[in-house]
């Protein structure tokens, strides 16, 4: 994989109560995909402040402009992972919420977990979902779009059921992007 510029290192910042086991999964798999380091920070972010009772879900958005604020630098990516149910105004849910060619990126693994469509878990497909929708949402933070290629990891997943058919990595096109700078704008 090409690796993007400028990059000085990926921060996974738990969310709440997350597994060990995952957090310590993709800080292993990530630096493949981006050629960069990462570190997992001991500590948790507390999501409560981003609780909607109305909605009985937790605003993606007021989450990543904490994590946004944690950033040290400009090269940085802060990346929170958590298992709380995730929600911007526009969706029902989301799998996350990144700034494309920003500094923050978060994913749930709330939806991506079997039992919560009511079957039995399977740890290595959480861990397999897990892995495409971080790679997802960091991509958008190192500036990718979505993609409508099935294979290439950018395509947009609003089930999880979109999120199993997608490649598990970028495509060549946008591998190639990685290389390029681009705008900000939000992305889920």
């Amino acid at each position: 994989m090409m690796s993007p510029t400028s990059v000085s290192e990926i921060t996974i910042v738990p969310i709440g109560k997350v597994d060990q086991d995952l957090l310590e999964y993709l800080a292993l798999i990530l630096p493949a995909s981006f050629a960069a380091p990462v570190r997992l920070l001991p500590k948790n972010l507390d999501p409560s402040d981003a609780w909607n009772s109305a909605r009985r879900q937790y605003h993606s958005t007021q989450l990543l402009r904490k994590l946004h604020d944690m950033a040290r630098s400009g090269e940085e990516r802060v990346f929170g992972v958590t298992e709380v149910d995730l929600f911007i105004p526009i969706f029902t849910f989301v799998f996350g919420e990144a700034q494309v060619g920003g500094r923050a990126a978060l994913m749930s693994a709330h939806r991506l977990r079997q039992e919560f469509y009511g079957l039995p878990a399977d740890r290595n497909l959480l861990f397999a979902r897990a892995e495409k929708e971080a790679t997802h949402e960091l991509g958008h933070a190192y500036g990718l779009t979505h993609c409508p290629s099935y294979d290439c990891v950018m395509r947009f997943s609003n089930s999880v059921e979109g999120v199993d058919v997608k490649a598990n990595e970028f495509c060549r096109l946008c591998g190639d992007k990685l290389q390029r700078p681009c705008d900000s704008s939000l992305a889920a």
